[in-house]
């Protein structure tokens, strides 16, 4: 009788890896960096576990959007209060915070929920091209598209 296999907390093993956006189109970008926090990439792959790995992504400001979505896309946030909606255009947004952008593209591709939160917290956004986390050493991933 074959059994399906779930990882352990002991077994998980965790890597870093740098991803450059220069020139990568977000929403792609988005999906493969998830896959790696997430962890599908590695056979050890158990839905209910945080078995994926760290990403830092590099050069955010560089990412691009194709067509007309850096006018008609629009980040929305609202304070709780009545009439706080707040809308802006991921022209200003990527000009302003690209970070920001790249965050809200991988964590809308993530589960929404605590192991989603969990996920998120592995990844580091920057927008230049440096980054502090050289003590970790990093591996350069290059994403298939």
């Amino acid at each position: 009788m074959r059994t399906t296999y779930i990882a352990r907390p002991s077994e998980i093993t965790r890597s870093w890896y740098v991803v450059d956006a220069t020139g990568k189109p977000l929403g792609r970008l988005a999906s493969q960096v998830a896959r790696i926090l997430r962890g599908k990439h590695k056979p050890t792959f158990t839905p209910f576990l945080d078995t994926g790995d760290h990403v830092i992504v590099v050069n955010a400001e560089k990412a691009v959007l194709t067509g007309r979505k850096l006018d008609q896309k629009m980040h929305f946030r609202h304070s709780g209060y009545p009439g706080g909606a707040r809308f802006t255009s991921y022209r200003r947004l990527m000009a302003e915070r690209p970070e920001r952008a790249v965050e809200l593209a991988v964590r809308g591709m993530l589960p929404h929920n605590r192991l989603g939160r969990a996920m998120a917290r592995k990844l580091k956004v920057y927008r230049g091209p440096e980054h502090p986390h050289q003590a970790q050493k990093p591996q350069p991933l290059e994403l298939e598209f």
